[in-house]
């Protein structure tokens, strides 16, 4: 009976889907884990089961934006101390937070190898969630890659800065044409309107629609809001401290219209988070 009920918790672990984002923008400062973190919550608020993982292996700031304490981190877990699930930390509506190490150079220097191992230990993870959102590093390093082609949509923030631009569109580019990426989400993040935020998106299209075999989408444009800086002072997320504000409103926008995101029934031929439940999940269709 034991075995009877190990094996059914196996098929229920396996057949679940859950969708996956990578947060990406190519430059810093572009506001890629205030993005994070805020949707991830006001997608908690909504019921969902949620988890953020800090993948600045180097330069982990996702628990001391939110003032957790933490006392084990991804490195841990590469070393084979402990699992995924021993090192995560429960924030604001019961997201988990994967927490990465602050200030340590062999972490933000991984061989493709230990990213790929790290990505693997998604599969083994005991904790039941809906969505996963990855907080990139900023540039194009083999890390960032890596974990954008892992998951299913890739959100590129991009701001009024020309650096912001021409780093969104190296990201891109390099996606594309070497890792067979094609589809992009961009959030236009600190703009004074909403027309501000789709010339931004219109510069970035044109340039990618001129070069690259790429499809983009504009799904948010998120205002300048001093009520963030607020709520970073308190460490807290804005769509908790200021639920009315703009960006606030703007963001849990964006968290609602991620959750209908399809998510694929199958492997899109990379790396992926989760991938024995997308393996499991074909085989499971293939023989009904």
């Amino acid at each position: 009976m034991i075995d009877d009920q190990a094996s059914s918790l196996r098929k229920m672990k396996q057949s679940r889907l859950i969708k996956v984002i990578a947060v990406t923008g190519g430059k810093g400062g572009v506001g890629k884990t205030n993005i994070t973190l805020n949707t991830a919550i006001a997608m908690a608020k909504q019921g969902k089961r949620v988890m953020v993982l800090d993948a600045d292996l180097g330069l982990a700031n996702v628990d001391v934006m939110l003032g957790l304490r933490v006392e084990k981190n991804l490195s841990h877990v590469l070393s084979g101390e402990c699992t995924l699930d021993e090192v995560l930390v429960t924030g604001p509506h019961g997201i988990k937070i994967a927490p990465a190490t602050s200030g340590s150079q062999s972490m933000a220097e991984l061989s493709p190898t230990e990213h790929a191992g790290l990505i693997r230990a998604f599969s083994e993870l005991r904790s039941q969630i809906d969505v996963l959102i990855v907080d990139t590093a900023a540039g194009i390093s083999d890390m960032v890659l890596s974990f954008s082609k892992a998951s299913q949509d890739i959100m590129v923030v991009v701001c009024d800065e020309p650096t912001s631009l021409t780093d969104a569109y190296a990201l891109i580019k390099i996606l594309n044409r070497e890792h067979g990426v094609f589809r992009f989400k961009v959030v236009a993040n600190m703009v004074r309107d909403v027309r501000e935020g789709q010339e931004l998106f219109s510069k970035l299209s044109k340039v990618t629609g001129r070069f690259l075999d790429v499809a983009l989408e504009l799904v948010a444009t998120v205002p300048f809001d001093e009520n963030i800086r607020r709520a970073v002072r308190k460490q807290t997320s804005i769509v908790d401290a200021y639920p009315s504000s703009p960006a606030a409103v703007a963001i849990s926008r964006l968290a609602t219209k991620a959750l209908t995101w399809p998510i694929p029934s199958q492997p899109g031929g990379h790396l992926e988070f989760f991938i024995e439940q997308l393996v499991s999940n074909k085989a499971v269709g293939n023989q009904r």
